[in-house]
């Protein structure tokens, strides 16, 4: 068994990681740690977790613990994860990895010296249609690439109100951290090394001062990032926390790769619709949709997007299972903290 504690008590770690870890046989939740005491009792006694701790510092040093799970703001990512990897923690650390590239090769180098599991969840990476899509990329459907296109269109932050992500002293970055780094990791993980990148970064509301009336540096809203692979292919990426999508997940996912033997389109609007479009040079009439083969779903429900994300990550070893069935075998996985650095 893999005795594992938890950092932060928000809703994505009591929606996506306890899930995963209580029904893993090999985890064991030993521990849980969160800033408000309330809202903690209230989350150790749903999980049935023993330990509770206010202070993650606290936390590390009773010892209990053979791994971490961090699900906390990101300016508090580097400390927790240095302190961990003293220790000589198993880490699965939320992404942005931290504030800086500096912090982050940090992490990676010293994650590495240790050699203990390390992992970033970029979780659109899992999901089936994305999959797919990499398997027909890898055996050669498009041919030589050419370009990308991916947009990631969401609307949390259409509201003039505080929120840390758009904090820059928490968060580090605004919508580049937040949906940018995701849509990064997918594009290296299709095409390969990125050689050069542009970004251009706009703010189209204004944010308010901090609940106690402080001042703050504020993050970006939306972003258009262009980029230039080793291979020759270049791509563009659009994040936006302004659009209105209207979908019970408040987002959509569009993907299109091209190349020199044809095109391959990925669609996910997080109400009822997944799908992988495909289209071979020479063929005419516009991309047909493509089946994605049962052995990729897994066992996941296909229709709502949101059912299968929780079944991908709940029950199928992707992400949380995936972590801890490395750190149970002593076995590296991917993405890990050199991949989060790089993002």
């Amino acid at each position: 068994m893999v005795r594992v504690g938890v950092v932060g008590t928000s809703w994505w770690a009591d929606a996506m990681y306890l899930p995963a870890l209580q029904n893993h046989p090999e985890a064991e939740v030993v521990a849980v740690c969160g800033r408000d005491y309330q809202r903690l009792k209230e989350f150790a006694e749903r999980w049935n977790i023993p330990n509770t701790y206010t202070d993650w510092r606290h936390m590390l040093d009773a010892g209990r613990l053979e791994a971490i799970i961090i699900a906390t703001p990101n300016d508090t990512h580097y400390p927790i994860t240095m302190c961990a990897l003293d220790y000589g923690l198993h880490i699965l650390c939320e992404k942005p990895l931290s504030l800086t590239y500096t912090q982050a090769k940090e992490m990676a180098d010293a994650a590495d010296a240790k050699g203990v599991v390390n992992m970033v969840p970029f979780t659109y990476r899992y999901m089936p249609t994305t999959r797919y899509i990499k398997q027909l990329i890898d055996a050669d459907y498009l041919g030589t690439p050419y370009h990308l296109n991916m947009r990631y269109y969401a609307g949390y932050g259409r509201e003039s109100k505080y929120d840390w992500r758009f904090d820059n002293s928490i968060a580090g970055a605004g919508v580049v951290g937040d949906l940018g780094s995701h849509w990064l990791h997918v594009a290296r993980w299709m095409f390969g090394e990125i050689t050069s990148i542009s970004c251009h970064l706009e703010t189209f509301i204004s944010r308010p001062n901090r609940p106690d009336g402080s001042d703050y540096p504020r993050g970006d809203d939306s972003a258009l990032m262009t980029v230039k692979f080793e291979n020759g292919a270049y791509g563009s990426l659009q994040v936006t926390t302004m659009a209105y999508e209207g979908t019970k997940f408040g987002q959509t996912h569009h993907m299109e790769f091209h190349g020199s033997s044809g095109t391959l389109y990925n669609f996910i609007d997080w109400e009822n619709t997944q799908q992988v479009r495909g289209l071979k040079a020479g063929d005419t009439g516009g991309a047909q949709v493509l089946d994605v083969p049962e052995i990729v779903w897994q066992g996941a429900r296909q229709g709502d997007p949101v059912d299968t994300y929780h079944d991908i990550f709940r029950s199928q070893n992707h992400m949380t299972r995936q972590f801890i069935h490395a750190a149970a075998e002593g076995k590296q996985v991917q993405p890990n903290f050199r991949e989060g650095a790089r993002v």
